[in-house]
């Protein structure tokens, strides 16, 4: 039995897919029955004569990951665990809340993984729990620091790292993957995706920096063979093109017949604008559009580094054109309500 956590998630639900379509059978954790049917509708999508069939192969587990007890009622007979679920918000007013459902959270599949004696665990990791090389492209080698551009999701993701690095001490099976902005069918309401919905309204203003992206199909195919592999003890980056984000965002709207942005704004500005979006969203307990966190982060120039991982999973990397392509042509079948 493979254990999949985060399953009603981008990368969750497509995990699943892969996972299923070897022939796997797979109890999947949720903590939210309405995405559910999100899932359902993107089977429908991949596998439009065979979805049934494939569908049947899941055990959909309602679990709450910090509810000790309900974790260890959903390790029972589990084999292998892909732990996917996180909190992905860069809004300062989440901090907590991304240090437990991110670090707490990890701890606790890491402690019942070692209880259960589960054969290999997947750890889905971030590049924002990985240092930034100011003097070249960045490898799995960087070390983490602390400082004040930092966001509290980075700080919880290399926390929930060093959980998983206690429990290979403690004897755990374990390999880590560290993907970067993924992209791929989904809520266009939720994280990586919420780009999608920003470019379909306009973009006038683009940010100044630089960063990667992946297709959640490549992020998927590279988790599955690092746990079918004899690799453990080790983290790999997963990226795709390095890209400008004037690239990026030029390329998102010309795809949705809008305009491409072609201004970019002083960073004091931007910030400014953060400060009233945060402001607002304490109000109104809303957190949606652009944080202080995530304006830090737009005005950075990063790139990375895949050599370590193509070593071992050697794989065709999808274009960002090609991506996009399956990103909106696979949006269509989820539910309106993740569209709106």
């Amino acid at each position: 039995m493979i254990l999949v956590t985060g399953a009603t998630g981008l990368l969750g639900s497509h995990l699943l897919i892969q996972l299923t379509q070897q022939g796997h059978s797979c109890r999947a954790l949720y903590r939210n029955e309405h995405k559910i049917k999100d899932v359902k509708a993107l089977y429908f999508y991949y596998f439009p004569e065979e979805s049934t069939d494939k569908w049947e192969a899941i055990q959909w587990f309602s679990c709450d990951l910090l509810n000790l007890m309900e974790v260890d009622e959903a390790m029972n007979n589990v084999d292998y665990v892909y732990h996917c679920a996180a909190l992905v918000s860069f809004f300062k007013a989440d901090f907590e809340s991304c240090i437990k459902n991110n670090r707490v959270a990890t701890a606790n599949m890491v402690n019942y993984s070692l209880k259960h004696q589960v054969k290999k665990m997947c750890y889905v990791s971030s590049t924002a729990a990985i240092g930034v090389n100011t003097n070249g492209a960045t490898s799995e080698q960087q070390k983490w620091e602390p400082g004040n551009e930092v966001s509290g999701y980075s700080v919880s993701k290399f926390l929930a790292e060093k959980e998983v690095w206690r429990g290979i001490e403690e004897g755990l099976n374990a390999v880590m993957i560290n993907p970067c902005v993924i992209f791929g069918p989904g809520d266009w309401n939720s994280s990586s995706l919420a780009i999608f919905k920003a470019a379909r309204k306009g973009m006038p203003f683009y940010p100044p920096g630089a960063n990667a992206i992946v297709d959640v199909r490549n992020v998927v195919h590279a988790m599955i063979q690092l746990m079918e592999s004899t690799v453990s003890k080790e983290r790999f980056l997963c990226v795709g093109p390095n890209l400008r984000f004037h690239t990026l965002f030029t390329t998102l709207c010309e795809s949705l017949g809008k305009k491409a942005p072609a201004f970019t704004a002083p960073k004091f500005v931007a910030l400014f604008y953060a400060l009233i979006n945060e402001l607002m969203g304490h109000i109104t307990g809303k957190r949606a559009g652009v944080s202080i966190e995530s304006v830090h982060s737009g005005y950075k120039s990063i790139s990375y580094l895949r050599e370590k991982l193509d070593k071992v999973v050697p794989q065709t990397y999808y274009t960002l054109d090609e991506t996009i392509t399956n990103v909106i042509q696979g949006s269509k079948l989820i539910t309106k309500n993740s569209l709106t």
